[in-house]
């Protein structure tokens, strides 16, 4: 540190801070052309790396700025990592699984504990059972904490056995507005050999939208759970200097236009000038006038978009939402103070060097949704029924009550609007307008109201929302994921009865981020994504294809159609309405009363370095990625069978489902042979400690279609040896026995979705050796590279070949870390009637960090390979 320039400034209390000052190391004008993260990145590589590595990285980012590109890596290493529930719970099973290993061979198992602050928010288990009900939230959280009873007691073991791991209950809201609204503090003060240091606040998540911070300047990005592990044990995380997109915003929103349009109209945008694993940084004049609620919508939304991140930098917004949210004085003074003077404060007028920028006139966004499978398919809203109506199935002799197109599920969920407060009283008024004229929910629609925060209850109840709400089916049915995840119970029978006899197709509209086919419900392939007023619109019309900016939601008490025009809200009444019922102190105190879960605290959870596994649990098993079979890298050559021949778009939802366990799946079978109950079986998320019973629920998705079986039930495919159709994990049994490798073959975007880390390891456990494709999201990539998966890039042309291959059909693969060219690999596929096709295709490995995991197996190999050299420091690198 003493070889860069440093600056103290004095806080609220008069005391010295000093501060790492990289623009008089590298120079004004160079640190004034980076973009702000580029800038942040500089700031964190020289305060937590060697002073060698540290010179040399901020002579590769002066170099970034020749062709606003490069291929140089830098390490970066945050100040905490936030996982929730389903990421964690495998996380922790690993370590708890590699502590065996540890003990075994005569070593200290709680050695093997985290070095960075782990948080840990219980929030993607909780579904939707009771709704419609003012007692829904205290039910369902009943039986969350009665289903996943033996996992929290896991959670709570770890948690005293690991003291960096901190536990937030459930109740308590989801991990994206704890992290908003407690956790984050934009600059933090550490201590370090005598000296106190003001540093920015940056972190990384076990969730792909952890970008959501980065609405309140925070810079932070979402990993998956293996790279978790390392970054856990002070392992610097390493990234290739990004390429940095600048999206310039002009104008401002017009009154009636949400923060959800900007986000869907953003995604709409950046994802067709593609910046997938991209940085993404908002600059221009119309940023300031855009809230942290509003910035944060758009940050959450960076993966649908495609990129790592989507940067909001610091102004006085940032001061106002700390305020709102019970910061202290403190706090906002030490912010403005250190961003400031370190030259992070966003500058309007600025105009930073970017790889390339585009502009998004605010003035010209219109009320709008995406749909109805993905959320980059922008739609007006006067266009959203046409659009159902073509992707949707002609129902056949639909003679019921219900439309064509019914919206079976209406959920305002909690990523993208707890964020911003204006949202739900948005969605209130509109319901109160609703209630005053008589308008009721049909009967086939389920309804909920999941906010991210118990705080949001407060601010609803004082606005006087509350009943009104509760009028049109809107009770609050807990604070969690729920719909988002797909955690949305089961569909009411007159919309389960129409999607079992093809009377009808039954829509999910919901304010979330994410609409993939059977995403919300497995039983539902149709989705559209809107903002929390407009899903409270679609529930009352309970028909997905009318055109709500034409045609009547419903008639009122007295007979006359009332239309989307009298519902909704002025924009002066929202912000009044906001305004009188807004208390910063709900944060706080919301909290700290739904963390007195006395269910929780009457957990006995075990005591000791090691956790006794239960032979006979169905929700936590060993890991067996700490076995030694698993520590062989996959590089080098070999011939493989294709397992499976995949389209574009498949999802991480596709590959390893996260909703409701289907009463007549394998995985099914598994639990009710262990005697438990067919009709309560919980949901995927909730038993990813399990790893024989996530196995059984890979690539689980009627959506998912394998080119190789094409008319084979669901999780299929042709083993080729004997020609026989059988299930996936038969077929891959069968190929491990005989001594025989599989790969896989997809096309664009492979791994789109959640950063779950089971979509890699089901893949692992399958006993593939590589995934062939166009091209991966940048989340799963890392994934399959963690558990020693070879992701291969595809060209367009070989990638058109590959995916004619059918049973019988070999690839060989050239991988040899030794090979002249260690970027590439070299495919060659050969006919069953011996004709040949041969190619070169990248090895999607970015760093030297990626190729070593490659090498090693994977990151809990690698973990345990230098635990057993003593090679894990004790403190995080640099500190």
């Amino acid at each position: 540190m003493n070889l860069f320039a440093t600056v103290t400034v004095t806080d609220i209390d008069e005391r010295t801070l000093s501060v790492v000052d990289v623009e008089s190391t590298v120079g004004s004008e160079v640190y004034r052309r980076w973009p702000v993260v580029l800038r942040l990145l500089a700031e964190n590589v020289v305060r937590t790396s060697t002073p060698a590595t540290a010179l040399q990285a901020l002579d590769d980012l002066r170099s970034w700025l020749g062709a606003r590109s490069s291929s140089a890596e830098i390490p970066f290493l945050p100040g905490r990592l936030m996982m929730h529930d389903t990421t964690s719970t495998p996380a922790l099973v690993d370590i708890a699984a590699m502590r065996d290993v540890v003990a075994a061979r005569g070593g200290d198992p709680s050695s093997l504990s985290p070095v960075l602050p782990v948080e840990v928010s219980v929030d993607h288990s909780l579904a939707v059972e009771s709704f419609a009900d003012p007692a829904a939230a205290a039910i369902n959280l009943e039986h969350d904490m009665r289903r996943n009873g033996e996992r929290y007691r896991f959670l709570a073991w770890a948690s005293g056995a690991m003291a960096s791991v901190h536990i937030n209950r459930p109740g308590t809201g989801i991990m994206h507005t704890i992290n908003l609204e407690q956790l984050a503090t934009v600059v933090t003060v550490e201590r370090r050999d005598g000296t106190d240091w003001a540093v920015p606040d940056m972190m990384l998540g076990t969730d792909s939208h952890t970008p959501m911070i980065n609405g309140l300047g925070v810079l932070a990005w979402g990993i998956g759970g293996l790279e978790a592990q390392s970054v856990m044990f002070g392992m610097p995380t390493t990234l290739q200097i990004p390429d940095v997109v600048g999206v310039r915003f002009t104008g401002s929103l017009t009154p009636g236009v949400m923060a959800t349009d900007l986000a869907l109209t953003v995604t709409h945008c950046l994802r067709k000038i593609g910046v997938t694993g991209e940085f993404v940084e908002f600059f221009g004049p119309g940023v300031s006038t855009l809230t942290v609620g509003d910035r944060a919508v758009v940050a959450n939304m960076a993966p649908e978009y495609g990129a790592t991140t989507g940067y909001f930098p610091v102004d006085h917004h940032a001061l106002e939402y700390l305020s709102n949210t019970g910061r202290t004085e403190y706090q906002c003074h030490l912010v403005e103070t250190v961003m400031k003077r370190a030259g992070l404060w966003f500058d309007p007028d600025a105009e930073p060097d970017y790889s390339r920028s585009i502009t998004i006139d605010l003035s010209a966004i219109e009320t709008s949704v995406a749909g109805p499978r993905r959320p980059q398919d922008l739609l007006a809203l006067s266009d959203a029924g046409d659009a159902i109506v073509h992707a949707g199935t002609p129902p056949v002799d639909n003679d019921s009550e219900l439309p064509d197109f019914p919206v079976a599920i209406a959920s305002i969920t909690s990523c993208t609007n707890t964020s911003d407060p204006r949202l739900l009283i948005a969605a209130g008024l509109l319901a109160r307008n609703a209630r005053a004229l008589g308008l009721r929910t049909p009967a086939w629609v389920k309804t909920s109201l999941a906010p991210g925060s118990p705080s949001a209850a407060s601010l609803l109840r004082r606005a006087g929302l509350i009943d009104d709400l509760s009028a049109v089916g809107f009770d609050i049915v807990g604070y969690g994921c729920a719909t988002c995840i797909g955690n949305s119970g089961g569909l009411l029978d007159a919309t389960a009865r129409a999607v079992e006899t093809g009377t009808g197709s039954p829509v999910a509209v919901l304010s979330g981020n994410r609409n993939f086919p059977g995403r919300v419900h497995p039983d539902l392939e149709l989705g559209l994504l809107m903002s929390p007023p407009l899903v409270i619109a679609y529930a009352l019309a309970g028909d997905a294809s009318v055109d709500l900016t034409m045609q009547p939601l419903g008639r009122d008490d007295s007979g006359n159609p009332v239309h989307l025009e009298q519902l909704w809200p002025d924009v002066t009444e929202i912000d009044r309405v906001l305004y009188e019922a807004r208390r910063s102190q709900d944060v706080v105190d919301d909290f700290a009363e739904a963390s007195s879960n006395g269910v929780w605290d009457a957990i006995e959870a075990p005591v000791g370095p090691l956790f006794p596994w239960d032979p006979a649990s169905t929700a936590l098993r060993p890991s067996p990625f700490a076995d030694a079979e698993f520590a062989e890298g996959v590089l080098g050559r070999y011939s493989a069978h294709p397992l499976l021949v995949l389209g574009d778009d498949i999802t991480t939802d596709h590959i390893s489902p996260a909703g409701a366990i289907p009463r007549n799946s394998s995985a099914a079978d598994y639990l009710v042979e262990r005697g438990v109950p067919r009709n309560d079986l919980n949901v995927f998320a909730s038993r990813r400690g399990n790893w024989e019973l996530m196995l059984r629920g890979a690539f689980q998705n009627r959506n998912v279609h394998n080119a190789l079986a094409p008319d084979g039930p669901v999780a299929h495919t042709v083993h080729a040896p004997s020609g026989e159709v059988m299930p996936l994990m038969a077929a891959a049994q069968r190929y491990a026995h005989d001594g025989e490798n599989v790969v896989i073959i997809a096309g664009e975007r492979y791994g789109m979705g959640s950063s779950r880390d089971w979509a890699a390891k089901a893949v692992r456990l399958l006993g593939v050796r590589a995934v062939l494709a166009r091209s991966f999201e940048r989340i799963h990539r890392s994934n399959l590279i963690g558990v020693g998966v070879l992701p291969l890039i595809v060209r367009p042309a070989d990638a058109d070949i590959l995916a004619t291959c059918s049973s019988g059909d070999r690839i060989h693969i050239d991988a040899s870390p030794h090979r002249s060219n260690a970027r590439t690999a070299t495919v060659i596929l050969v006919r069953a009637d011996d004709t040949r096709h041969e190619f070169e295709a990248d090895i999607a490995a970015e760093t030297e960090q990626d190729r070593q995991l490659l090498e090693n197996g994977g990151v809990i190999p690698t973990i345990l390979d230098r635990i057993q050299r003593a090679d894990i420091a004790p403190l995080k690198s640099g500190r």
